[in-house]
């Protein structure tokens, strides 16, 4: 598989088999992920990755934390009051998302069924937290955004599946707990890793782009 291939193929996943994934595989990745380029190669993420035993313990956690509601994100994932095109965007593809699995928008507590998902790295066997020293700014953030896509497209190249999982932000203070984060550092993300399961429906639709048009401008070409 090349990159094309990988990039076109490449979707988050919300429904993955139990089948393991080796250490072995999931270091090979975290390590030639490490290329990723950054400014001034500060390369600045910091990776945990949790299979196994630990891995249920985090979950069990999470679990816990989110029965008595979300903690204090220590950043938005969207920046409130969110406007259009953006907005919109973020509507249509949450619509698409749960209409794959049959929940209409007037069923909240199944939404949040849902929602609650993401505890359980929905179903896959290997969980990734990405995190970065809070001291650093937008420009390295934008870095740590970057090594997480190339781990997308390598888990893909050996067919492997993820999710990029931003609402582990919500739960900064019990992973960085169970993680022994030092203060100085953010938790960033999580990101789902394993075997999807090709016969669930969630995994069937594709998020929607817009043309070309509507992104790029090209001047000077023939």
């Amino acid at each position: 598989m090349n990159v094309t291939e990988a990039v076109a193929v490449r979707i988050s996943v919300r429904a993955f088999r139990p089948d393991p994934v080796s250490g072995a595989l999931v270091r090979e990745i975290l390590e030639l992920a490490h290329r990723a380029p950054s400014g001034g190669n500060l390369h600045p993420w910091r990776v945990h990755a949790l299979a196994g035993a630990p891995l249920e313990a985090l979950k069990a956690k999470g679990m816990a934390t989110l029965a008595a509601g979300l903690e204090a994100s220590e950043y938005d994932v969207y920046p409130p009051e969110l406007w259009d095109p953006f907005r919109t965007r973020r509507f249509v593809c949450g619509e698409d998302l749960y209409a794959s699995v049959d929940i209409p928008r007037e069923d909240k507590a199944a939404r949040l069924r849902q929602m609650a998902r993401n505890v359980e790295f929905f179903g896959a066997p290997v969980g990734l937290f990405f995190s970065l020293d809070r001291r650093l700014g937008a420009p390295q953030w934008s870095d740590v955004g970057m090594y997480m896509q190339t781990v997308m497209l390598l888990a893909v190249e050996r067919g492997l599946d993820t999710c990029a999982q931003e609402f582990w932000a919500r739960l900064p203070k019990t992973v960085g707990d169970f993680l022994g984060l030092p203060d100085d550092h953010i938790l960033f993300s999580g990101m789902a890793l394993g075997y999807r399961d090709p016969d669930a429906p969630i995994n069937s639709w594709r998020s929607r782009r817009d043309p070309f048009e509507a992104f790029a401008d090209m001047r000077g070409f023939d």
